[in-house]
This record gives C-alpha cells, sequence and structure tokens, in this order.
C-alpha cells in the first residue's frame, strides 16, 4: 500500500495490475469505438491512506473495505463474478492484524467480543453469552428462552444476565452443592427436601407424609381432622389432629351399660335389659368409630309381665306355683308375703315376708308356720318386674290333747329332705330347706355342666359334696363367664330322691382378658390370655385397613379363632404399603383389645412395555403406561440405557446408575430420564430416547453411533423409607444409529446444502 499511496502522489506511475486471482477484462470505454482497452481509474486519493477505525467501520457498511467502488460508466460486474466478489469480501473480514488498507481489526472489536489469532489472522469473536459478527454486533443469548426445565431442569426458575444465566430451585426444593444459586453444568440439580425430618411439624396426632417440593399432614389412627382440611399443610391451614372422643354412649330404653368403659376409638360398650325386660338376640355391643360417633345399639328391650299360676300348697307349710312360659330364662325375685290367725288359746298374729329368687318355672318354697294356724299366703315379683299377685288361704294342721288344749309340739326328729334354692351375685346359691330335725347334718350333691353355645368342644364339669346343719347355707361357685351352666343339686342319704336343678348364665368379664398384645414379622399378631390354659376360647378379629395415597382403598375383614393356647398366635393376610388396625376380642370379655400396624410396599407391577428389537435403524419412541399403585405409592418412573453386555448382570434394585454427565457412565449406563408418578398422565405417553431434553436431574443423551444398549422402564415406590423397584427391558439396540429426530435433522440440514450449492450455481452460471 505504500507503493500504491507514492506512485499516486507523484503523478507519474500507474497503479499497479490487480492479482492474477482478481484480474478482470476492462470494460468497454464509452464513446469512440476503440478496440483499445482503457485503463482503470485511478484510486480515490480519499482511500490511499490508513483509515482510522472509525472510518474503516463506515468503509465496511458501505461496501469499500479498501477497494474504490465500481468505477462510473463500468458498467455492473459480470453475474458470474458476484461469487467471487462475495468470497472476496468473506475473506477480507478473516484478514490478518491489519487489512489490506491495513485496518487493525483487533480496534474494531465490539464491547462484548475478544480478538482471537486463529491461523494467523485475527477476528473478532462475541464473548461467551452473546451472539453477533463480533464487531458491529454482540447481543446478550437469552438462554433461559428455551424454559427453566430444558436449561435447568426439573423444580427450577432460570434468570438470564448479561452474558450468562443462573438458576435457582423451587420451594420445597434443594440445589446438591448446597448454594442458593447454581449453573447446572457441574451436574448439579434441584432433590426435593424431606420436611418430614422435622419431628412434630404437624402437631399432636399429625403424621407427616413427604410429597415432591412440599409435604402434607394427615391425622394418625385414633384422630380426627378439626377446624379445617385433610391433608392439611400447618402453615395454611386452621387444621389440628384431635384425639376421637365419641363421648357418652346413648341410651337404651330400659337397659344399662355393663361395667366401665372408655371413649376413644375401639372402644366398645355392651348393654343388657334391666330387671323386668329382656331382649332377643340383638347386638347389645356398640363401638366407638373413627368418625367420633357411637354405632347406633339395636338392643330392643321389652317389658316382662309375669303371670303367677297354680299357687298351691303342699307337706303342710310349702308353697309352690307356676309362671306364664317366657322367651329367655331368666332369673326373677319373688316376694312371698305369709299373714297367720291364731285364737286359741290366745288370739295372736303371725306375719313375715319371705323373697325367693330363682330362675324355675314351677318355683316352690317351704315357709316356718306355726301348728294349727289359719295363714294367707300372698305371691308377687319385687320390683322392677311387675306382676299380678295370687293369693291362697290355708290351715296348718295341728291337734288337742285329752285336756282339749292344742298341740303345738314338734316332732324334732321328723325331716321331710325337701329344699329349695335361690341365686344371687349371679354364680352364689343359697340353699333353704325344710327340717324339723334340731342339729341334724344333710349331704348335698353338686353336678356343675357349662356349655358355652359357640363353642363346640368348651365343656366345664365340677361335682362335689356339700355338708349342711343350719336350716339355710350359702355356696358360691367358681364359674367361667359368658357360660350358660346347669346346677343339680341332690340331697343324699334321703329314702326319697330329692334334687333342684338351676340354670345360670355368666356375663362376660368386665375386665380386659388380653394382655401383651404384639406384631412379629410384620403382618402376624400374637397375644395372652389371663385364663386358666387349656380352656378353649373363641377371638374376635376385626381388621381394617386404609391407605393415605387411596382414598377410595378399604381392606376389612372380619373372623373367628378357637384355640386353648393361652398365648395365640396369628398370621393375617394383609395388603402391602396399608394402614391397620386390629382389634381382638376374647367372646369371654365384654372389652377388645386394639392394635395398630402398617405393611411396609413391595415390588410394584412390572411395567407394560411393547419390547422390540432395533439393528442398524432408528429407534422409535417409546410407550410409558401408568401403572396401577397396588403394592404401594409409586413415585417415579425412569428410563435407563444401559450397555446390552450388562443386561444379564442389571440390577433393578442397583441405585448406582446416575447420569449422563456422571464418571464411567457410558460404561455402566445410565438414567436417561425420570418422571414423577403425577407427572405421568392416565393415558399412554411417548418418550424418544436421545432428544437431547431434560427429565427431571436426567439429560437425555443421544444413543453413539455403532454401539449396542438396552432400554429398560423401571417403576419405583417409596414410602416410609423403603424403596422397591420393578423393570422390564423395553428394547435391545445394536448398532444404534441416528433417531428419527436426528435423521431429520441431517436430512434437513442436507437439503440446505444443495439448496445452497445450486443457487451458487446459478450466479456463476
Amino acid at each position: 500500500m505504500n507503493e500504491e499511496v507514492s506512485a499516486q502522489a507523484g503523478g507519474a506511475g500507474r497503479r499497479p495490475p490487480p492479482p492474477r486471482h482478481l484480474r478482470v477484462p476492462s470494460p468497454p470505454q464509452r464513446g469512440a469505438g476503440s478496440g483499445q482497452a482503457s485503463p482503470l481509474p485511478a484510486a480515490p486519493a480519499a482511500l490511499s491512506r490508513r483509515l482510522g477505525p472509525q472510518e474503516e467501520t463506515r468503509a465496511l457498511r458501505e461496501g469499500r473495505s479498501g477497494m474504490g467502488p465500481w468505477p462510473r460508466g463500468a458498467g455492473r460486474p459480470p453475474r458470474r463474478l458476484l461469487p467471487l466478489l462475495l468470497l472476496l469480501g468473506l475473506a477480507r473480514g478473516v484478514t490478518g492484524a491489519h487489512g489490506v488498507d491495513g485496518v487493525d481489526i483487533c480496534a474494531t472489536c465490539h464491547e462484548h467480543a475478544t480478538c482471537k489469532q486463529r491461523e494467523g489472522k485475527k477476528m473478532c469473536i462475541c464473548k461467551y453469552g452473546f451472539v453477533g459478527n463480533g464487531r458491529t454486533q454482540c447481543i446478550d443469548k437469552n438462554e433461559c428462552q428455551l424454559g427453566a426445565a430444558v436449561v435447568c431442569g426439573n423444580h427450577t426458575s432460570c434468570h438470564n444476565t448479561p452474558g450468562g444465566f443462573y438458576c435457582i430451585c423451587l420451594e420445597g426444593y434443594r440445589a446438591t452443592n448446597n448454594n442458593k444459586t447454581f449453573i447446572p453444568n457441574d451436574g448439579t440439580f434441584c432433590t426435593d427436601i424431606d420436611e418430614c425430618e422435622v419431628s412434630s411439624l404437624c402437631g399432636q396426632g399429625g403424621r407427616c407424609v413427604n410429597t415432591h417440593g412440599s409435604f402434607e399432614c394427615h391425622c394418625g389412627d385414633g384422630y380426627v381432622p378439626k377446624s379445617g382440611p385433610e391433608p392439611f399443610h400447618p402453615t395454611r391451614d386452621a387444621t389440628s389432629c384431635t384425639e376421637i372422643d365419641c363421648g357418652t354412649p346413648p341410651e337404651v330404653p330400659d337397659a344399662y351399660i355393663v361395667g366401665n368403659y372408655t371413649s376413644t376409638l375401639g372402644s366398645q360398650v355392651r348393654y343388657t335389659c334391666k330387671e323386668g325386660f329382656f331382649s332377643g338376640l340383638e347386638d347389645t355391643v356398640s363401638s366407638c368409630t373413627a368418625l367420633g360417633t357411637w354405632e347406633s345399639p339395636r338392643l330392643n328391650c321389652q317389658e316382662i309381665i309375669t303371670e303367677i299360676n297354680a299357687l298351691s300348697v303342699f307337706n303342710n307349710t310349702c308353697v309352690r306355683w307356676q309362671i306364664n312360659p317366657g322367651r329367655i330364662n331368666s332369673t326373677t325375685v319373688y316376694v312371698v308375703h305369709i299373714v297367720g290367725h291364731r285364737v286359741d288359746p290366745v288370739e295372736s298374729v303371725h306375719e313375715q315376708t319371705v323373697n325367693l329368687t330363682t330362675d324355675s318355672r314351677s318355683p316352690a318354697v317351704c315357709l316356718d308356720l306355726y301348728q294349727g294356724t289359719n295363714y294367707t299366703v300372698s305371691v308377687s315379683t319385687a320390683p322392677p318386674r311387675r306382676s299380678v299377685p295370687a293369693h291362697i288361704g290355708f290351715q296348718t294342721a295341728g291337734g288337742r290333747d285329752s285336756a282339749g288344749e292344742t298341740d303345738i309340739k314338734e316332732d324334732l326328729s321328723e325331716d321331710d329332705g325337701i329344699f329349695n334354692i335361690s341365686i344371687f351375685n349371679e354364680a352364689c346359691l343359697k340353699l333353704n330347706r325344710h327340717s324339723r330335725k334340731v342339729g341334724s347334718d344333710q349331704i348335698y350333691q353338686f353336678k356343675i355342666v357349662g356349655r358355652r353355645g359357640y363353642l363346640n368342644d368348651f365343656y366345664h364339669a365340677v361335682s362335689f359334696n356339700f355338708t349342711m346343719g343350719e336350716r339355710a347355707s350359702v355356696v358360691c361357685l367358681d364359674l367361667y363367664p359368658a357360660t350358660d351352666y346347669t346346677v343339680n343339686i341332690t340331697l343324699l342319704g334321703s329314702p326319697e330322691p330329692h334334687s333342684v336343678q338351676v340354670m345360670i348364665t355368666t356375663a362376660p368379664a368386665a375386665k380386659q382378658t388380653i394382655s401383651d398384645i404384639s406384631i412379629f414379622n410384620e403382618t402376624c399378631v400374637r397375644w395372652r390370655n389371663r385364663k386358666i390354659a387349656g380352656i378353649e376360647e373363641m377371638y374376635l378379629l376385626h381388621i381394617q385397613g386404609q391407605r393415605w395415597y387411596q382414598k377410595e382403598f378399604a381392606h376389612e375383614v372380619t373372623f373367628n379363632v378357637t384355640t386353648r393356647s393361652q398365648a395365640p398366635e396369628m398370621c393375617l393376610d394383609l395388603r402391602p404399603g396399608t394402614n391397620y388396625s386390629v382389634s381382638i376380642q376374647a367372646l369371654s370379655s365384654a372389652r377388645p383389645a386394639v392394635i395398630s400396624l402398617t405393611t411396609q410396599i413391595t415390588e410394584p407391577p412390572l411395567p407394560e412395555v411393547d419390547f422390540f428389537t432395533v439393528h442398524g435403524g432408528p429407534l422409535p419412541r417409546l410407550r410409558l403406561r401408568k401403572a396401577q399403585e397396588s403394592n404401594g405409592p409409586i413415585s417415579s418412573y425412569q428410563v435407563l440405557v444401559v450397555p446390552l453386555a450388562l443386561q444379564s448382570t442389571f440390577s433393578c434394585d442397583s441405585q448406582g446408575a446416575a447420569s449422563f454427565f456422571s464418571n464411567a457412565s457410558d460404561a455402566n449406563g445410565y438414567v436417561a430420564a425420570e418422571l414423577l408418578a403425577r407427572d405421568v398422565p392416565e393415558e399412554a405417553m411417548e418418550i424418544a430416547v436421545g432428544d437431547r431434553l431434560y427429565y427431571g436431574k436426567y439429560y437425555n443423551a443421544p444413543l453413539k453411533i455403532g454401539n449396542d444398549y438396552c432400554i429398560i422402564l423401571r417403576i419405583i415406590s417409596e414410602w416410609n423409607k423403603v424403596r422397591r423397584c420393578s423393570c422390564a427391558v423395553w428394547a435391545q439396540v445394536k448398532d444404534s444409529s441416528l433417531t428419527l429426530q436426528q435423521m431429520a435433522g441431517v436430512g434437513l440440514g442436507s437439503m440446505a446444502v444443495v439448496i445452497v450449492l445450486a443457487f451458487l450455481s446459478f450466479l456463476a452460471a
């Protein structure tokens, strides 16, 4: 260029010829038709010096850049020269430190560009995060425009900055680098925060359940939500968990509650009819339910009106009667009122009241009466029973001596062997004998047999002798609860057989007979019975199961089990991943024992996949179907890419598979995609392996061409700190090639190249 400036300054020289590769024929000269070529016009004096940076930029914009404009009158360049001129202009953009005109390229770089030297030439390149030509334009590249899930991964927000960006985890998640902001190129991703690690987060009675990005509270067994919805969040809702209290049990007309009771979940009360009333076979138990209310009792008590018939006298001082048949055997208290009058030798009155307790339908009682006396006897039932009193009048036997006086002496040696039995305190018998023999001892034989209608093999038999010399004596029997007994009492040594039979039904035990109830082997329950070993007992088991993650799920079973063991054990057929309440009640006891247990989850159902094999062709899209939560809550679905050689040794429960960017991922396999269960629709969805998108924290990288892979679908179930998986081989890929999307991209790129080449050929023509 210095030579060029010097030549023009002297005015004697001429412009040196252009290089050979730019030499073109001279355009024809206007005017004279001379065939001689006119010399090229000299370069303008304005461009014969070194341009400043701003002038250089302006020249570049005007298309000059050290070359003069096409000479006026020289005509437009031939169309076949346009490609060459285009290439020349591009070449000038990548010249050395100085162009042909001596321009300093580095001085013209944009403020957001750097000057770099490649192959001996300097050029302006926009800095990272900017795009443009490096000289006149470098604008910020908005990386976040692709979406936070693509750039930063799931559960993130993307924030653009001049020349860069940063990522922040959404609420409920934290970055694995433990910083507030991160860039995902180092493998950092957002993971869920388990808020439930903080104890008492849900308050008393609350149960914390971790969810993706948050948590929710449920009320535990025996508690109900109050003042808000369920599930609830303690910072958002006013819900609290209160212990279930069913309050006072409902009243049953003409009935009362037997024993003590509590009003918490699972508590039971037992009703029985009051005296003077009876019930059929209705259920006499009401339970406190999970709704905080008592079950409606079905007991119906009907009033008993006793009809006393056929009142008669036997053995001079004994009376008997009969009552109307009732629906059940019931112990009744009778009131026998005696009024006696005797005139000779002195007028006197004998008045007495005797109570008789018996369940016999033909009661009898022997009275201590005076000889030769006129008596009136009335028999009625004691309250609260009602009856129509029966009356009878008679005179007791007696005689006069030779002087005409009444003989009132008693034959002290007489003993007719008659006696009667009354029942009190359920298992105690009172013997009243009719004997005038002072100080005589009599032996009575007791034979007791007890049966339970709900136990075929239950049999309680006792036999003993009892000696008594008094007119009345009491015997209390050791009987089992909830048992029907027949008691036969026979007088031994009497010339005539005398025996009495009474029926006794003992009530269920008011105290708890089950203790030390516990769970073993997850679904088995054991307990101890405080009763005597070797006695057969029937237990009623009531099982209720619920799942927090399946509101519609309910598993309820009721059954009986009979055993003689004092420490029974029972393994239950329970569903996995379920909260259960187990109630165990001995039928001889009025109170059940309740225990709660939680079954662990098991492997989720095997994935439903359409298996296929690909040999060298494109990999089709994979169809993902949602699985049923039959064995526990499903957390996520994963797509794994494993070298085909490792398929036989792959463990579905392995947690070693990492993301594509982890070390040695190509040799050991990697997780290509992870979808949360809640993000999988009920209908099947499709996934393309190698689509270069983020699924969760995992990058779905393209498969390497020519390698053999095994594509595996894994279903993960996590609950109560237990993780279970099930896997199925989705596809086997041998000699992998481009995916359909990649092939489409290559095809479009090839078409673009063909179009450009065709356009350049057209211009050259």
